[in-house]
C-alpha cells in the first residue's frame, strides 16, 4: 500500500488483549480485544489513527483551524479538538444538540481544549458545516474541514494501516467485530484485508444504519481507499459484512442489551465499553455468540474504538448501576 503523510498523535502499535473469563461466561468462541481505546489523545479511540493523517493532510494546506461536526457526545469532535491543540490550530465543531450550562463528559472535554462550539438541529448540521467552512474562508482563517466521523478515504486509509499492524501482533483472527457508523474504520479495514490477503472475515455492527445504506457507504468508501493507496481493488455492498440487527432505541439509545453488554465486560474483564458505539456492537456480539453465529473453536477479535468518557454522561450513569 502506498504510504501517506502521517502526523504521530496516538499510541500503537495498540496491545491485544485475550478476553478469558468473558469466553467462559458465554460459552462460546475465544475472545480477544484490540485495545483502540489506548490510542492515547484525549482519552484515545479510533479516530486518533484517521486524525494522524489528516493532521498531516490539514499541514500540507497550511490550514489555521481545523472545523467538523458530530453529536452532543460525540468521540470524534473531542479527538479533532484535542489533535488541534497539539498542533497548534483552532477548532470549530458543530455539534447536533442545545447549549447546556452543566457540560459533561465529551462536551466538557470539548470545553476543555477550548473548542468553538456552534449548536444545530439534526437536519440543519451539514448546511450550517458549509455556511461556518465559508464564514471562516472568508475570515482569513484557513480551514480545513474535516469530514464527519473522519470517514474520507485519507481518514480511512488508516485502518487500512493497522491491518499489518494487526498481523504483526502474531494474531490471526476468524473474525474482526466492531462498531460501525460513518464507516471509515470499516471501509479502511477492508482494504487493509484485500491488500495483505488476509482471510479474516469482517463484521461491522451498525449503530445507527440501516444494513444497505451502511454497506453501500463502506463499499464506495473502502473502493475510494483502495484507489488513493494503489490497492487495485472495487468494492460492492455485497463484498461488505453487516449486521443491522441490534439497532435498538436509535442512535445514542442505550437500552438493555447495551446495558447488560457493558456490565459483562466491565464484570467480567474490568474492560470498559461506551454506551453508544462498543457497548451496541458488545451487545451485538454477546447475541450472535448466543444464537451460535460463531463455531466455538473459532478466534473473534473485539476491536475496541474508544468512546468510555460518554460512559460519565447522566443519560447512561444512573442506568448502568441498575
Amino acid at each position: 500500500m502506498k504510504k501517506l503523510a502521517r502526523i504521530a498523535l496516538g499510541h500503537t502499535p495498540t496491545p491485544i488483549e485475550p478476553l478469558p473469563a468473558l469466553s467462559a461466561a458465554l460459552g462460546g468462541p475465544s475472545l480477544f480485544v484490540k485495545r483502540d481505546d489506548l490510542t492515547g489523545l484525549a482519552f484515545g479511540g479510533n479516530k486518533t489513527r484517521k486524525l494522524e493523517y489528516l493532521a498531516a493532510e490539514a499541514r500540507a494546506h497550511n490550514a489555521g483551524m481545523l472545523i467538523t461536526a458530530g453529536a452532543v457526545q460525540s468521540n470524534h469532535c473531542r479527538q479533532t479538538a484535542a489533535a488541534a491543540r497539539r498542533l497548534g490550530l483552532d477548532c470549530t465543531l458543530v455539534l447536533v444538540g442545545k447549549p447546556t450550562l452543566h457540560p459533561e463528559a465529551n462536551t466538557y472535554l470539548d470545553m476543555l481544549f477550548n473548542a468553538e462550539i456552534i449548536w444545530v438541529k439534526p437536519e440543519k448540521r451539514d448546511l450550517r458545516l458549509k455556511e461556518v467552512f465559508a464564514a471562516k474562508h472568508a475570515a482569513n482563517r484557513r480551514p480545513f474541514l474535516i469530514p464527519y466521523g473522519g470517514s474520507s478515504p485519507t481518514g480511512a486509509a488508516a485502518y487500512s494501516y493497522a491491518m499489518p499492524e494487526l498481523a504483526k501482533q502474531k494474531l490471526a483472527p476468524d473474525w474482526i467485530v466492531f462498531a460501525s457508523s460513518s464507516g471509515g474504520t470499516q471501509a479502511g479495514l477492508v482494504v487493509g484485508a484485500a491488500a495483505t490477503e488476509s482471510r479474516t472475515k469482517i463484521l461491522g455492527i451498525s449503530v445507527d444504519e440501516p444494513a444497505k445504506i451502511l454497506a453501500d457507504r463502506v463499499a464506495s468508501l473502502a473502493t475510494e481507499t483502495a484507489a488513493l493507496l494503489g490497492v487495485e481493488n472495487r468494492f460492492k455492498a455485497k463484498d461488505i459484512r453487516v449486521n443491522a440487527d441490534y439497532l435498538g432505541g436509535g442512535y445514542a439509545e442505550m437500552g438493555r442489551p447495551e446495558q447488560e453488554a457493558i456490565q459483562l465486560f466491565a464484570r467480567h474483564e474490568g474492560l470498559l465499553l461506551d454506551p453508544v458505539y462498543t457497548g451496541r456492537a458488545a451487545a451485538g456480539l454477546v447475541d450472535l455468540i448466543r444464537k451460535g453465529f460463531f463455531k466455538k473453536k473459532d478466534t473473534v477479535l473485539f476491536w475496541h474504538t474508544g468512546g468510555t468518557p460518554a460512559l460519565f454522561a447522566d443519560k447512561y450513569r444512573t442506568a448502568l448501576l441498575d
